[in-house]
């Protein structure tokens, strides 16, 4: 692969790699050592041994609070090595399967613990990751839909805004995503697993199950508003950079992202992928949407135009809470510190 999409990939995802774990060295150094995008999965892999490596010393010594932040970080590294590599599917499960192993073996270690969960869906099973806020018996919960590129080994920081509020957390792997992708394609009816996990959350007496909110990111952020349409338990949603129409984004989409979405839809070729991409869509939908939603994306967007965000918001019937960063990227990640605390403030708000 060329220079120029290594150049593209570096320019486009620092702001969210550091704003999701990544520390800013680590980022300079792997990205300056790569000579093309090629390298890309082998370099982060190896930059996230050096960290497990660490975490593995300090479980060793019964030093669990780093274990789990080394662990929890080699995961997150992991992820980024294999997250858009899906055309060399050798190299990315390989980073898959040990993101997977080294954000569980952080969880018992994190402050609040995670517990893995495993959802009944389609005869088979959806992977999630349950947190709850100390101090409170029965807490709301929300539930967390990750994007196309995205896992619930990404999400810590993500999470922690809502468990320092009092709510509990469940990022779940929908089709087409982490876990689920091998065995599920992607769906433009995402409520139906959403329904699956809600069937899920209501079976848990630790959580107050009359109190869920949803939230979703990037490609989650048109899953999140799509289940809240349908699905009348979902009492808030917040929406980050999602799109209205999958299919009327789709040709303008980076040629990484749209080859991903080919391969995680299960598709042979790129008309086919699109003729999915056109099932994920809000049209005729958003005006069923009726409970309070919150709306986050950039101006400066360019994955998902920011006008999908403002749509979104004018045909949605419920209230509305639209922030839109004048000089935000994808999801505003370049400016994190404006939307992640308030968004997790208003959704403590709504689920009282």
């Amino acid at each position: 692969m060329s220079s120029d999409l290594l150049k593209s990939a570096v320019a486009h995802w620092g702001a969210r790699f550091v704003a999701n774990g990544v520390v800013l060295t680590d980022f300079e150094e792997v990205t300056k050592s790569l000579n093309s995008y090629d390298d890309w999965c082998r370099a982060w892999s190896a930059r996230a041994a050096h960290h497990e490596q660490l975490g593995r010393e300090a479980l060793a010594r019964g030093h669990n609070l780093t274990a789990g932040e080394c662990l929890q970080r080699a995961g997150v590294y992991y992820h980024f090595g294999s997250f858009l590599f899906a055309h060399d599917p050798q190299q990315m499960k390989a980073a898959h399967r040990k993101q997977i192993e080294c954000r569980q073996l952080a969880l018992p270690h994190l402050s609040p613990p995670g517990e893995r969960v495993e959802i009944p869906y389609e005869g088979k099973k959806l992977a999630g990751i349950l947190r709850k806020p100390p101090g409170v018996a029965k807490p709301p919960v929300v539930v967390m839909a990750v994007g196309l590129d995205s896992t619930k080994e990404e999400t810590d920081a993500y999470e922690m805004p809502f468990l320092a509020r009092g709510m509990a957390t469940l990022v779940f792997e929908g089709p087409g995503q982490g876990e689920a992708q091998y065995d599920f394609a992607i769906r433009g009816d995402y409520e139906v697993p959403v329904t699956a996990v809600l069937d899920y959350v209501e079976t848990r007496s630790d959580l107050d199950t009359k109190r869920i909110g949803m939230w979703g990111v990037s490609l989650g952020g048109y899953y999140a508003p799509r289940a809240a349409a349908f699905e009348k338990r979902i009492k808030a949603c917040i929406a980050l950079g999602g799109p209205f129409n999958m299919g009327a984004a789709f040709d303008s989409l980076p040629d990484l992202t749209r080859e991903t979405f080919r391969i995680r839809s299960h598709c042979k070729t790129r008309e086919e992928a699109h003729r999915n991409a056109n099932t994920l869509s809000l049209e005729g939908v958003a005006q069923n949407i009726t409970c309070p939603i919150f709306i986050v994306n950039g101006r400066q967007d360019r994955v998902i135009p920011a006008a999908d965000a403002e749509r979104l918001a004018r045909e949605v019937k419920g209230p509305v809470t639209l922030m839109m960063i004048e000089d935000g990227n994808h999801i505003a990640n370049n400016r994190a510190y404006r939307w992640r605390s308030q968004s997790a403030d208003w959704m403590k708000e709504q689920l009282g």
